[in-house]
């Protein structure tokens, strides 16, 4: 499987990107412009390199291919095409976060226009068990940075240029939860009109969060005083379960039956909770048992309530359903979906496929109808490393994004296909023409990416955790 471990180089991060952990409400904040290395072009997607010298006889401009050019060169560095961009903003939050969800807004509000708010969950993985934090965020006031910014006006003066400049700074407001052990992975789910989170953790143990205070509190300044005052410390799970035995990451609600979760752990064993009147929930005992190494990823149907796929380190995806015993319950299996491990799926909320991500490097496209011949129907090889996340845009059925170890995220589209006057152009590079005609947009500048979400409520913006921090952004490709 991918390296999870994001510990090991936080003390040299967290100088460079973030605040500590202490810093209840503040992070440290970074928007285009700001050095920042990032990637792509508009057309081709990828990063133009060019030299530092900018006078007559400057070496001249060229396309860089991540994973397939040569590296830059002596003299020679990547520069981010702000224009590419039609929001890009960073952020740090002391240690490094695996895992995070989005928490939507209330319905009602008025959403995905500028400046940008949203809602975040996530967990941390701090140097000892002791510093972690479940996190809950409102990051605020993301204005345009790149194509289609407002800068055509002109200011009267330095001072009123300063002034607007100081209106658009983003916001972040921080609410944290005190968590014994790293926190592995955090989905987040609505439950009686609540908000609630599921937590892996390190430790072995799945905790449920009420996150109904937090939010309250990174939405109000009183409220927020309050919170760190009286309320912050006594903030205990709704419910643990620690039959586990082991620790996990694979995790996933269902988007049909409310309360109902399904988590997978290293040891190969998947479990079903069920919600009770009480607000608890029926950890069943008997785990659904046919994967042969850890669990890495779970999806609920997005159409079926009884049925989920899993995917595993020993190179399988399974397909199951909930109203069989746990012991037959597999209904349809690849067995050899990847050359070795499946870190990441994604199920189509539109279309009946399943997207796969695995330590080949190879993201795999499978057609539900077609799952028992074992083949996938689209395979795409442009990263260089272990794939880490995979998610299919929430309301176009054809276009997904995908995280690498080789610190690219990379945006695909299906209905793409190759431009045969293009083609022609490309034949005198081999490199281009390898470069398949689904594939929209490379971005950079990340270190070790660990998961990207797409926003559901503001189109095409993409958030990524990495250990390099939280990134927000929005390309004009998607």
């Amino acid at each position: 499987m991918a390296s999870r471990n994001l510990r090991a180089e936080v003390r040299e991060v967290s100088g460079q990107h973030a605040l500590p952990c202490s810093k209840m409400a503040e992070a440290a904040w970074g928007r285009a412009g700001d050095g920042a290395s990032s990637s792509s072009s508009s057309s081709s997607d990828e990063e133009e390199g060019q030299g530092q010298g900018q006078g007559q006889g400057a070496p001249p401009r060229r396309v860089y291919l991540p994973g397939r050019g040569p590296p830059p060169g002596p003299g020679e560095e990547l520069v981010m095409d702000e224009e590419a961009y039609v929001l890009y903003h960073r952020a740090g939050t002391g240690a490094p976060c695996l895992s995070f969800d989005v928490v939507p807004d209330p319905p009602g509000q008025e959403l995905g226009r500028f400046p940008l708010s949203l809602r975040l969950c996530a967990g941390t993985q701090a140097e000892s068990a002791q510093a972690n934090r479940l996190l809950v965020m409102k990051m605020h006031n993301l204005h345009r940075t790149g194509a289609g910014a407002t800068g055509a006006e002109s200011s009267d003066s330095e001072s009123d240029e300063d002034n607007e400049e100081e209106e658009k700074k983003p916001q972040l407001e921080l609410a944290m939860i005190p968590h014994y052990g790293g926190i592995n992975r955090v989905r987040v789910t609505q439950l009686g009109g609540t908000q609630v989170a599921a937590v892996w953790s390190e430790k072995g143990q799945v905790e449920i969060y009420d996150l109904q205070r937090p939010l309250v509190a990174i939405s109000d300044p009183q409220a927020m005083a309050t919170f760190l005052r009286e309320e912050q410390a006594k903030i205990k799970p709704l419910f643990s379960f620690a039959g586990h035995m082991t620790e996990g990451f694979a995790m996933d609600w269902s988007p049909m039956v409310p309360g109902r979760l399904v988590t997978g752990d290293s040891n190969k064993n998947i479990h079903l909770w069920s919600p009770k009147a009480d607000g608890t929930w029926h950890v069943d005992q008997r785990p659904f048992t046919a994967h042969t190494a850890s669990v890495e990823d779970l999806q609920w149907s997005p159409t079926e309530a009884t049925v989920f796929a899993s995917c595993s380190a020993d190179g399988s995806i399974r397909v199951w359903d909930v109203r069989a015993a746990p012991g037959r319950a597999c209904m349809l299996t690849a067995s050899q979906a990847h050359a070795s491990d499946v870190n990441v799926i994604s199920w189509n909320r539109h279309e009946p496929f399943l997207l796969s991500g695995g330590d080949d490097g190879a993201l795999r496209v499978w057609d539900l109808r077609l799952f028992q011949t074992g083949t996938s129907v689209a395979t795409f090889k442009q990263h260089t490393a272990p794939i880490t996340s995979v998610e299919w845009h929430p309301t176009d059925g054809g276009v997904f994004a995908a995280a690498g170890a080789d610190d690219q995220v990379t945006q695909w589209d299906l209905a793409v296909e190759r431009d045969q006057e293009e083609e022609g152009e490309s034949e005198d590079d081999p490199a281009l023409a390898s470069i398949p005609p689904q594939l929209l947009f490379v971005h950079q500048g990340e270190t070790d990416i660990k998961e990207l979400h797409w926003h559901p409520q503001c189109p095409g913006v993409l958030i990524t955790t990495a250990l390099s921090g939280f990134t927000v952004f929005r390309t004009i490709s998607v």
